[in-house]
């Protein structure tokens, strides 16, 4: 196949990889821009967890090849979070370091750094906190979010206790192994922890960690509601996918944030045989759940899926859910008011299954 001027200059686009320091009141944030945003079109944000950076928390499910078809379509902004990027200079002593509303706040000029009118975000613990802020504060700049792992919580004092105790304030690399992986990936999957526990200890800035780790620590509680008829309360606002591994240490956190937030925009998947990093364990699997969120936003209506539709080993509900949600979604990208969510199927979803309650409604929750 002989392609012309027009097919290269698309193809050098969608490859092109640039670096930036954006300048905000916190410090300089470093973002890495792969692709050219695309019109009105939102580019998907990514922050990472603690103990991680862009690279290794995202490489491996941006390389992975389904994630192509998406990459085609969006371009993707990755964010680090302050001193925590490849070869970071560490900070000076009586640097204060941002609280996490703070590294929130900084986001916005990171819309403006680039031009940018919207984003769909994607964070992986501390990283879906910030976003999920980020949200709150800023609905009009988030389309969507893909939240793993999330916990809206403040760090109550029992868990502070511990955490003092087993050396988590000092930002031992045991302890955030403990925090990113499950106790079975721990126990049973050597290589995988060797890799991250050398990383944690050698690639990242030390110094720059303590203080990241610190500022997690020291989050406040989201005090999001399960909106209501009649009462105003806080809420995101945006389409929400919530994505957690059947293993993973955030599990009740990420139940328990699933019962506040609206049940018309926001969907559960637990992910079978997953431990603590999704996008590390599942890539496939995970690529094709958000290709299904994006569809339900009205965008990449001719999206290939396959792998979902194809594990018939998850439980027929999950499969339903999916399926419902793709039919729906085969729209043009101007309708984009449709939720994801296919109240049409609920009857289908694990929650919904509950005779207790029929009137409340319920948040799609799917397994696979």
């Amino acid at each position: 196949m002989v392609l012309d001027d027009s097919d290269v200059e698309m193809i050098l686009a969608e490859n092109e990889v640039s670096e930036h320091d954006v300048e905000t009141p916190y410090g300089r944030v470093r973002c890495t821009m792969k692709g050219v945003p695309k019109g009105e079109r939102p580019v998907i944000l990514t922050f990472h967890d603690i103990g991680l950076n862009h690279k290794t928390c995202w490489d491996t499910l941006y390389n992975h090849e389904d994630m192509a078809e998406i990459t085609q379509h969006f371009a993707v902004c990755h964010v680090d979070a302050p001193g925590q990027h490849e070869g970071a200079n560490t900070f000076s002593t009586g640097y204060e370091y941002p609280s996490m509303d703070q590294v929130a706040e900084t986001l916005p000029l990171v819309l403006k750094h680039f031009g940018l009118k919207s984003v769909v975000g994607m964070g992986v613990g501390a990283g879906a906190y910030i976003l999920t802020r980020f949200a709150l504060d800023y609905p009009n700049m988030v389309e969507g979010l893909m939240l793993i792992n999330i916990n809206p919580s403040a760090e109550g004092w029992m868990d502070w206790a511990a955490h003092k105790i087993s050396g988590w304030t000092h930002a031992t690399p045991d302890a955030i192994i403990g925090h990113l992986f499950g106790k079975e990936e721990i126990h049973n999957n050597h290589d995988l922890i060797g890799t991250y526990r050398h990383h944690i200890m050698h690639d990242m800035n030390q110094f720059n960690l303590h203080l990241f780790v610190k500022s997690y620590e020291s989050r406040r509680d989201l005090e999001i509601e399960r909106p209501m008829p009649g009462i105003k309360v806080i809420t995101l606002k945006c389409h929400s996918l919530l994505v957690v591994g059947d293993s993973s240490p955030a599990v009740e956190a990420v139940v328990e944030c699933n019962t506040k937030l609206d049940p018309t925009k926001t969907t559960l998947l637990k992910m079978s045989d997953c431990g603590g990093m999704p996008q590390i364990d599942q890539p496939a699997k995970l690529t094709e759940a958000f290709k299904y969120f994006i569809q339900g936003m009205g965008y990449m209506p001719a999206a290939s899926m396959t792998r979902l539709v194809r594990s018939r080993t998850a439980s027929g509900s999950s499969v339903t859910s999916f399926e419902g949600n793709r039919s729906r979604s085969h729209t043009h990208e101007g309708n984009r008011s449709r939720s994801h969510t296919n109240e049409g199927n609920r009857g289908h979803s694990h929650l919904a299954n509950s005779n207790a309650d029929q009137a409340v409604p319920k948040s799609t929750e799917v397994s696979c």
